[in-house]
């Protein structure tokens, strides 16, 4: 496994465009004109504003929405200090994390000087081009210079997160320990081992939350700070006791929290015994905790433990922090992030933590039990409710404390704001994973002789995803996994081919024959396809050794879609099969349907179409609010194809009152809720736009989810198959790994959904139609 990570991580910054994040533009710049307000000489316009007015650099530029990431690779990680360029990764890693958790721009700035005058000289010197700056991987003591500086000398939030970030996140988790245990903080012996940033950040924010200083014994790599002690620089000083303690085995002795920023296994199970009563325990270095996990619940039935480590409860995560910091600090110009902004944050955290826990962060954590207590401490990187959380109560605290340069007036309209601004309402991608994981299926990748499908593969087995089942020729197949070193280890690889097959193809064909004998097939015919992949797949579903196959890769829709039908057949009470896409968009999924399968339906399929689609839709956990689109709006052209939808919003609004859906409209009205709210105040969709669209006819369809392929920037998953009474899915041609796992998370999903159902057999002709598509 670790050679795995290490092949994939490489992989993974290498390929396509090497590295993490990319500079794309904001502003139209197709034509002439908008190259000249670009750049020259509309752009020398705000610059003479901003000689004027320095503030408007805000109003002109990004200025207000760029952070950077700034090192000298000092100390990175766990690697050390290795150089400023090899930082590099880790800090567009930083930068990845600030534009998808809070829609922070980042520039990450690698500089290599490690002395401190320096080193602050060139940060001033670029400072004007940012609206913060996020020191990181610094080696202490200058870390703390380098801060103190440039926090006294630049009017902008600054903010070393290896420091504050550790600080901010335990602090949460200690407010809430304490308050289970029914402890107070003024009252608690802390015993902090280790003394470096994140140590000192830690220390002074929990006295900062009431700690008495008397009550705190720090230790570094010698032992005990002591007064006595001459080999203590300025920081360190700061934390010196008069207590007769000298190692860690004394001074834990009858300790309530034991804070570790060390290194791994230095606290032993005898000094855990030594402790008060319901001790809290921080074991925060990484990867080996002060203490195992397991050995400290062990070893105290009483203890709360939290790690940095994400495979334990109550994990200490700086992500928690400063994308929410930075994000509220930005958004009122805030000219520092002070104590009172980390203490804010400390607080919105550990209250976050004591409410109920949203189905997505039960779903990815495959447990509906996460409730506020021992084990729930802090809450998880997942949860939604962060940013709406952390970044008022920084900006509040901002407001309050008088360094803010401008004040949010609503509150509720900031918050509401945030959640659109990441989509907060499209976890998709996780909850798709997290419901795969709950309960995996075996998945038959029927083009298993191809690299995507092999690596797509060893994807979903790793991730627990599915069972993947490798269809093809076997020799071939591990030649693919040995030269390309897939960590494919004991998959199941079947070939039609080998002799050993040739008893389960006659069964298929038995079964193909008797599906389509008056269908114009024989049972020579039947044998004949059985050969075939794409009838041998969808076989191994139908008759139960496996739960869901993937397909078409490298064949057309046609040749892939009608195996499965013949096969597989359609789900009882179906009479159409109809084709989905989901495309994964910032303000959450949009569903389009029928855009692989019937030509041109009628009002009576549009409406099959449209069930299956709200079940789809249902199935995955959304609410679907459909429009049924064309080139009208409500009657108002009464050209060609408009009637059939009509005449379905009619069936669709008598027989199924609850289903929000609406029709026929234009496209851009169903997604636009300002010109739907306009024009059309009377709509089932009200206020809010639909979120799935309903094509009249293929041409349409085909047309509309290929212009948004090729023109958005978004994920796209499928075509999703509905009405088959089996878990059947067709690839896009070419699809890459990353289309391919999220398409087995759908049929994995799909085939769940399915396993308790009862279906028939197709022994009528499908009403769907696979010409010309």
């Amino acid at each position: 496994m670790d050679q795995l990570l290490k092949r994939d991580a490489l992989n993974y910054h290498a390929s396509g465009r090497p590295g993490k994040i990319e500079v794309i533009p904001t502003k139209p710049h197709s034509t002439q004109r908008d190259l000249s307000l670009a750049y020259s000489p509309g752009v020398a316009e705000p610059c003479l504003e901003i000689q004027k007015h320095p503030e408007d650099a805000y109003k002109f530029t990004g200025k207000g929405n760029l952070v950077a990431v700034i090192s000298n690779g000092t100390a990175v990680l766990g690697l050390g200090n290795i150089g400023a360029q090899a930082s590099k990764p880790v800090m567009e890693g930083k930068g990845l994390l600030f534009k998808i958790y809070s829609d922070i721009d980042v520039f990450d700035i690698e500089v290599n000087e490690p002395n401190v005058d320096k080193f602050v000289e060139i940060v001033k010197a670029i400072a004007p081009t940012f609206g913060g700056i996020n020191l990181e991987d610094i080696k202490a003591p200058e870390c703390f210079e380098i801060e103190r500086r440039l926090k006294e000398e630049l009017n902008i939030p600054i903010m070393h997160d290896d420091q504050h970030g550790t600080a901010i996140i335990s602090s949460a988790g200690l407010i809430n320990a304490l308050l289970i245990n029914g402890k107070n903080i003024e009252d608690v012996k802390i015993v902090v081992n280790g003394a470096g940033a994140a140590s000192v950040s830690c220390t002074r924010l929990y006295i900062k939350l009431g700690a008495r200083p008397e009550n705190i014994i720090m230790l570094d790599s010698r032992g005990v700070l002591r007064r006595d002690r001459t080999d203590l620089n300025p920081i360190k000083q700061e934390f010196i006791t008069d207590q007769n303690f000298h190692q860690l085995e004394d001074a834990i002795v009858g300790a309530d929290v034991f804070l570790g920023l060390s290194k791994g296994d230095v606290l032993t199970p005898e000094m855990l015994k030594s402790m008060a009563n319901d001790p809290i325990v921080f074991a925060l270095a990484n990867p080996t905790p002060e203490i195992d996990y397991n050995l400290a619940i062990e070893t105290r039935k009483d203890i709360i433990i939290g790690t940095g480590r994400s495979d334990f409860p109550n994990q200490v995560n700086n992500v928690l922090g400063f994308p929410y910091i930075f994000r509220g600090a930005l958004d009122v110009r805030a000219t520092e992030i002070n104590e009172e902004m980390k203490l804010a944050a400390s607080k919105a955290l550990a209250k976050l933590a004591r409410k109920p826990v949203p189905t997505e962060v039960n779903m990815t954590y495959k447990d509906n039990t996460i409730s506020f207590g021992k084990d729930y401490l802090i809450p998880k990187p997942t949860d939604p409710r962060l940013l709406e959380t952390v970044a008022p109560a920084v900006a509040q605290a901002a407001i309050e404390s008088n360094v803010a340069g401008v004040c949010i007036v609503n509150m509720d309209e900031y918050k509401e704001s945030l959640r659109h601004r990441i989509g907060l309402a499209n976890p998709l991608i996780e909850q798709l994973k997290a419901r795969a994981q709950r309960d995996p299926k075996k998945v038959i990748f029927s083009e298993a002789q191809r690299f995507e499908i092999l690596k797509a593969a060893e994807v979903v087995a790793n991730e627990g995803i599915a069972a993947p089942i490798l269809l093809g020729n076997r020799k071939r197949i591990l030649e693919l996994i040995k030269v390309n070193e897939i960590a494919l280890d004991n998959v199941e690889i079947i070939d039609p081919r080998e002799d050993k097959e040739l008893e389960r193809k006659h069964k298929f064909a038995d079964i193909l024959f008797n599906k389509r004998q008056r269908k114009g097939m024989s049972l020579t015919a039947a044998r004949d396809l059985v050969q075939h992949r794409n009838y041998f797949a969808p076989m191994l579903v139908e008759t139960g050794y496996a739960d869901a196959v993937i397909g078409g890769l490298t064949r057309s829709y046609p040749d892939t879609i009608r195996p499965a039908l013949e096969s597989v057949g359609r789900a009882e009470n179906s009479n159409v099969v109809s084709g989905m896409y989901i495309f994964n968009t910032k303000k959450g999924p949009v569903f389009f349907s029928d855009c692989t399968v019937n030509i041109q339906p009628t009002a009576e399929e549009l409406v099959e179409i449209t069930l299956q689609t709200a079940d789809k839709i249902k199935e995955l956990n959304f609410t679907p609010r459909i429009a049924l689109v064309s080139y009208s709006n409500f009657g108002s052209n009464r050209g060609e194809g408009t009637q059939a939808i009509r005449d379905a919003i009619k069936i669709l609004h008598r027989d199924y009152p609850d289903l929000i859906v609406e029709g026929e409209m234009q496209a851009n009205i169903a997604l636009n809720k300002e010109l739907l709210m306009q024009n059309f105040p009377f709509s089932k969709l009200g206020d809010v736009p639909a979120n799935t669209l309903i094509f009249p006819n293929l041409s349409s369809a085909n047309i509309a989810y290929k212009l948004m392929i090729e023109l958005g920037n978004f994920d796209v998953i499928g075509p999703v198959l509905n009405g088959l009474n089996k878990s059947v899915h067709v690839l896009q041609m070419g699809s890459t790994v990353k289309e391919i796992v999220n398409m087995v998370l759908i049929s994995v999903i799909d085939a769940q959904c399915k396993k308790d159902c009862v279906f028939i057999d197709d022994t009528t002709e499908p009403r769907v139609s696979v010409k010309g598509i």
